[in-house]
């Protein structure tokens, strides 16, 4: 279900009025204070289990324990993402490249509910515990603290997989990615690409830091309880 009252994921095409503080302070500037604030004190706070995490992977497999991989940001600009190394060094990108492709054609049906690669024998033993708790994805406060990333916005994508979204999903480059979306808290792997990037667009339309706050406050559970 949507955060907002009556959303049936469908593209918004006007934003809904500003309130409180979003009245004072830009959105910009007030979504960019609040990634500062959280992402700065996430680090700080979460640098021991960073650590331990990425000493596992080193330890648990051959290879580095972070994993970089060019993305797309606001405007379609390439950055490099951070995330804590999930596969085999050796991994094939074409078996993920073809998965996307079927998706966005409509070919990839449920397999336990979820649109997913189904036993990736690319993962990693560690790998399958940091993709299931998105644990995988905390380096990525590093690309929020260069400004890169959004604590809230459209996930990042590949360059592969914006060349596969219809033309009406153009919106979602206009605001910077982020760890966690609209199209994350509403259902994530359960939806289609349709689904989600319609959620994307709900969210460019009427992004507000109210609505950050009530994403993350939402992404917290949703971390907590594996989903994926």
């Amino acid at each position: 279900m949507s955060l907002l009252r009556g959303s049936r994921a469908t593209p918004v095409t006007r934003p809904i009025p500003v309130r409180g503080v979003s009245r004072i302070i830009p959105v910009g500037l007030a979504k960019r204070s609040l990634d500062l604030m959280l992402a700065l004190t996430g680090m700080v706070l979460a640098a021991p289990v960073l650590l331990a995490i990425y000493l596992w992977i080193r330890l648990t497999s051959p290879g580095p324990g972070l994993f970089r991989q060019v993305r797309l940001g606001a405007d379609q600009r390439e950055f490099v993402m951070f995330k804590f190394r999930t596969m085999r060094t050796d991994a094939d990108p074409a078996v993920h490249q073809e998965y996307i492709a079927r998706m966005a054609a409509g070919q990839v049906e449920k397999v336990d509910g979820l649109y997913k690669l189904h036993r990736d024998p690319r993962i990693t033993s560690a790998g399958r515990f940091l993709r299931k708790t998105s644990i995988d994805e905390l380096p990525q406060l590093l690309n929020v603290l260069r400004g890169e990333m959004s604590l809230v916005g459209p996930r990042p994508v590949l360059p592969f997989e914006a060349e596969l979204f219809p033309d009406w999903a153009a919106d979602r480059f206009e605001v910077k990615p982020g760890l966690t979306g609209l199209w994350q808290v509403s259902g994530r792997n359960r939806l289609t690409m349709t689904e989600g990037l319609r959620y994307d667009l709900e969210y460019v339309a009427n992004r507000s830091v109210r609505m950050d706050l009530l994403i993350i406050l939402k992404t917290i559970p949703a971390v907590l309880g594996g989903a994926r």
